[in-house]
C-alpha cells in the first residue's frame, strides 16, 4: 500500500492558501506531486519581470525536489501556465536552461489571470524515481 506524505519543504514561499507545495506517494517507487511554483522567493519577494519570474518558480520546482532527493531528470509532466502568449519565447528558454535535454511531458495554457495580478507564471510538476 502506498502512503502520503504532503510538505512544504524549506527554500519556496509559504503556502499563499490551504495548500501543500508537495505530495510525495511512496510504496514501490516515489511520486511527487508539486503544487504550481511562481516567481515568488522564499522570503516573499516577487521576481520582476517574466523571465525573472520564470527563474525564480524553476528555481522554487528545484528547491521541492531536492527537499525530496530528487531533481529535474525525476520530473516526469510539468503544466505550465502563462498570461502572456508573448512570454512563450522566454519560458522555452528558461525551461531548457532548467531540464537541459530532459523532456518531460508538458501541457502548456495562456491563462488571464493568476492568483495575484503581479504573477505572470506558475509551473506545476510531477516527479517519480
Amino acid at each position: 500500500m502506498s502512503s502520503v506524505t504532503f510538505s512544504n519543504p524549506p527554500g519556496v514561499p509559504a503556502p499563499a492558501g490551504f495548500y501543500s507545495q508537495a505530495a510525495l506517494v511512496e510504496g514501490p517507487g516515489r511520486r511527487l506531486i508539486v503544487a504550481g511554483q511562481i516567481g515568488v522567493a522564499a522570503d516573499g519577494s516577487v521576481a520582476e519581470g517574466g523571465p525573472a519570474q520564470m527563474r525564480q518558480a524553476l528555481a522554487n520546482l528545484g528547491s521541492v525536489l531536492a527537499a525530496h532527493g530528487m531533481g529535474p531528470r525525476n520530473v516526469v509532466r510539468v503544466l505550465v501556465l502563462l498570461t502572456d502568449r508573448a512570454l512563450l519565447g522566454e519560458w522555452r528558454q528558461a525551461r531548457n536552461v532548467f531540464f537541459g535535454d530532459h523532456a518531460p511531458t508538458s501541457t502548456l495554457l495562456v491563462a488571464a489571470g493568476l492568483a495575484d495580478p503581479r504573477f505572470v507564471v506558475e509551473v506545476e510538476a510531477e516527479a517519480a524515481d
